[in-house]
């Protein structure tokens, strides 16, 4: 008896993958994501073979425990960041390589739901809004499941999932089409190489955002920059300042992007929100706690 096989080890292996994706979209940081699978493999294999079988659903109490996990890190996120050193952009993800290796991000589904446009918006919704929201609307979780996991009723959980769905419907414009955006990505790389300003401004939309995370590890602007001109001057002297600088076309959670490399190492990763031909947001991620998938490859 005593060495016979867990009959439920591949089972809850094969969690792994689902677990990551749901704490990577709950938290918009890969490496908090790791932690959080981390804390919740270590409970289950804490409890005694007994207790693992009076488990009806390991897959179910998995959820359960990474979802409040999360919930728990998201309250204790809000006082961390607000600490930190200019703004908090979530950690961008690379496209998947083929063949895909064995580093967490490959394992993280690249859809609209890890687009960084989306994911900025989920960090101005409560924990509670976050986690209802994820939960029943992405991974199609019943409201009864979810209120286990958030700690309220499933009518309480169903207003939070609906005040959440608001504020993504209020802030989203439709997306450009895939080959629309990476044309006005282009057009941007060209512009910024050649250092046109006039070329950059009629690409920026004239009230466009660039956001810049530095973390307080790298110089970044503290706040956002805002206009259309004011923000090709600053990517124009931006290339001035950083000689010798590579501007690479990759996928960025999904949507088309830009790296900046110095010397073969990527520097930041720039993710854009695109519509009627034009940029609204730059997210410029320059912390290299946040660049690890990108320096790695």
């Amino acid at each position: 008896m005593g060495n016979r096989p867990d009959p439920g080890l591949s089972a809850i292996m094969s969690e792994r993958r689902h677990l990551l994706n749901l704490a990577y979209r709950l938290l918009g940081s890969l490496a908090d994501a790791e932690d959080v699978v981390q804390e919740t493999y270590a409970r289950w294999y804490a409890m005694s073979r007994p207790e693992q079988d009076a488990i009806d659903s390991p897959a179910a109490w998995l959820t359960k425990v990474a979802g409040r996990v999360c919930l728990d890190l998201l309250r204790s996120a809000r006082v961390r960041r607000e600490r930190y050193v200019g703004e908090w952009i979530p950690e961008p993800l690379p496209e998947r390589p083929q063949p895909a290796t064995d580093d967490p991000a490959d394992r993280v589904t690249l859809d609209e739901s890890v687009n960084m446009a989306f994911l900025v918006v989920l960090e101005s919704m409560t924990p509670a809004e976050r986690v209802a929201f994820i939960l029943h609307d992405v991974f199609r979780y019943p409201f009864a499941e979810v209120a286990e996991i958030v700690g309220r009723t499933p009518a309480a959980c169903r207003q939070l999932a609906t005040s959440a769905r608001r504020r993504i419907r209020d802030s989203r414009v439709p997306p450009a089409p895939a080959a629309q955006q990476a044309g006005v990505v282009r057009a941007f790389k060209r512009a910024w190489e050649g250092k046109d300003i006039d070329a950059l401004i009629a690409i920026l939309d004239p009230e466009a955002t660039a956001t810049g995370d530095g973390g307080g590890l790298v110089t970044a602007v503290l706040r956002p920059v805002t206009g259309a001109e004011p923000i090709a001057r600053f990517f124009a002297d931006r290339m001035d300042a950083r000689s010798g600088m590579r501007l690479v076309e990759r996928t960025v959670n999904g949507q088309p992007g830009l790296v900046a490399e110095l010397d073969g190492v990527a520097v930041s990763v720039l993710a854009f929100d695109i519509a009627g031909g034009r940029i609204k947001h730059v997210w410029a991620v320059l912390n290299p706690e946040k660049l690890r998938p990108w320096t790695t490859r």
